[in-house]
């Protein structure tokens, strides 16, 4: 009996320093998600990757050197900093870091750095929603020296659903009007090549359809929704037929807490009732938190 209780207590001590970290890292996201989609607006640097980052890089925030430094992304001085210093070890002992007055000027300095330096350019040709591609391009350029790098910020990304932040940044960057003019509409494509737009406030699929020459139906269709769905901001519109698989990249998704299968179609372009069929899910089911979802 006494092993067992002890058991138990250690248990609930992992659990709660589970929940604690948790809870650390949602309060970060709450805190500097905004910053990041003002850096996104300005640099184009996806949100979700300046986010991920910041959690990886500061323990979200919790770090020594973004408590005494307000450096959140572990930036060395390098030779053109006039800043002041702090000294940490980190791959060698006692190495010179930036250190800033606020944590956003960290945000700031972060998008600078790489957008000045030419090993980072050709992220810059990528799309903004693509993260799964700047992760790999991080760690491709040298960003860090973990081989698990852009591992790590994709997981991030997808464990917090970082992404969404992409979109709403996107739909920032136009502001909505009380009768939205369809000509301001962005069509963007897919990974797997299926056009899509952002839904802004006041559209609907009716002005929709007419617009891009469509029926309403076929929209609803496309979009695998009921004829009295609701349009809202931010939600992601195929104007064409979504794909039975998703991108070559993007063949695995693992599920996670809080996820929809729909919300993961509409995300990857994929037809749902096929996400259904390929992992044997009966239909209306939730797959339960961890399971590895094969989209291809």
């Amino acid at each position: 009996m006494p092993m067992t209780k002890k058991l138990l207590i250690l248990v609930f001590a992992l659990c709660t320093l589970g929940l604690s970290a948790q809870s650390v890292t949602e309060q970060y996201i709450a805190d500097w998600h905004e910053v990041a989609q003002a850096e996104m607006l300005e640099y184009g640097i996806p949100a979700s990757i300046t986010l991920a980052q910041g959690i990886l890089e500061s323990g979200s925030g919790q770090s020594k050197l973004a408590k005494e430094a307000n450096n959140h992304f572990g930036i060395k001085c390098h030779l053109d900093w006039k800043g002041e210093k702090v000294y940490h070890d980190d791959d060698e002992d006692d190495e010179c870091f930036r250190k800033y007055d606020h944590a956003e000027d960290s945000f700031r300095d972060h998008s600078r750095f790489l957008k000045e330096r030419s090993r980072y350019a050709k992220l810059f040709d990528l799309k903004s929603h693509d993260y799964k591609s700047w992760a790999k391009g991080l760690k491709k350029a040298g960003y860090a020296t973990n081989p698990k790098y852009a591992d790590l910020l994709i997981d991030l990304i997808e464990r917090h659903k970082l992404h969404k932040y992409d979109v709403r940044a996107v739909i920032k960057t136009n502001p909505p009007k009380e009768v939205p003019d369809p000509a301001d509409l962005l069509v963007q494509e897919s990974p797997n090549k299926v056009d899509f737009v952002i839904a802004r406030k006041g559209d609907t699929f009716e002005s929709l359809a007419e617009y891009f020459n469509k029926r309403t139906e076929d929209l609803l269709e496309y979009n695998e929704l009921r004829y009295d769905a609701k349009l809202e901001p931010g939600q992601i519109i195929y104007l064409q037929p979504k794909r039975s698989r998703a991108a070559r990249e993007n063949r695995y998704y693992t599920f996670v807490e809080g996820d929809d299968l729909y919300e993961i179609s509409q995300r990857y372009a994929i037809k749902l009732e096929k996400i259904y069929q390929r992992n044997d899910i009966p239909v209306g089911e939730t797959p339960k938190p961890g399971t590895r979802l094969e989209l291809r």
